[in-house]
């Protein structure tokens, strides 16, 4: 049985995949598309590993690009504008993204520019305060990122349905939760127990961290069933773009905790 995910976008991925292929003796495999019209799976542009790799390379250095850029050339009196202004025009193109399903690279290269931004400036504000502290955070998303590959390559993690039922649950517990605690410091300005370094704080970003890695290993079976299934290689984009999601939220739990334990 299929999981669905929280995400749309692997959600939609994942939903593509059960498409049935069938074959006839002697033939080539018969897949049919999403109205109903039989095409030969050998015939058509696929969806591969090596493509969405390819893929979410171009997002990720479109995004360091970006945040680099910002990060040289945006002045310290513009910084936290940026880093609002960028941080609500993301939301709106990443949730336009992924329940419109938009396969187009330009939005999607543009969506990842605008992380970009994002990262950018929230990194200065971090890196202005605690010296280094950017290296680290990139340093323990790229071990995060690589460890997680090699338990899922490996099998030492397995992507079961139940496994990827609690994992999504849970991602979406703190979406909620995280929600809740933005709009409670946008309108009052407290910052709640979740975000204020206590042990509260480090807990919840320890379980953030946790619950974002195992994410990654949703993707990769999500992109991988899609693979599978012979999806067209514009869904490869969509396998990209979750990946991207989850390694900006990777980097800015891993931030966060790294700032904590920062303070004098």
């Amino acid at each position: 049985m299929r999981v669905k995910s929280s995400n749309p976008v692997l959600g939609r991925i994942g939903a593509a995949a059960q498409q049935p292929a069938y074959s006839v003796p002697g033939g080539p495999a018969v897949d049919y598309d999403y109205q109903g019209s039989p095409v030969q799976v050998g015939t058509r542009d696929v969806m591969t590993i090596d493509d969405v790799v390819v893929k979410t390379v171009t997002l990720l250095g479109a995004a360091v690009v970006s945040a680099a850029a910002t990060w040289m050339l945006v002045p310290d009196t513009a910084i936290y504008p940026t880093w609002i202004a960028a941080m609500l025009v993301g939301l709106v193109l990443g949730l336009i993204i992924s329940f419109a399903q938009v396969t187009n690279p330009v939005v999607l290269i543009g969506y990842a520019l605008v992380e970009g931004v994002f990262l950018g400036a929230v990194s200065k504000v971090y890196e202005s305060r605690w010296e280094g502290i950017v290296l680290q955070a990139v340093i323990g998303t790229l071990g995060v990122f690589l460890l997680m590959s090699i338990l899922y390559k490996s099998r030492i993690i397995r992507a079961t349905p139940t496994f990827m039922k609690v994992v999504i649950a849970l991602a979406g517990g703190l979406g909620i939760i995280m929600l809740v605690n933005f709009l409670i410091y946008t309108f009052t300005g407290n910052i709640t127990p979740l975000r204020d370094g206590s042990p509260i704080a480090i807990g919840f970003s320890v379980i953030c961290i946790t619950v974002a890695a195992l994410m990654l290993v949703v993707s990769f079976k999500q992109i991988e069933d899609g693979v599978h299934a012979g999806l067209p290689r514009k869904y490869g984009w969509l396998g990209a773009f979750g990946i991207l999601v989850e390694l900006v939220w990777l980097y800015l739990e891993i931030l966060r905790l790294i700032s904590y334990f920062s303070e004098d």
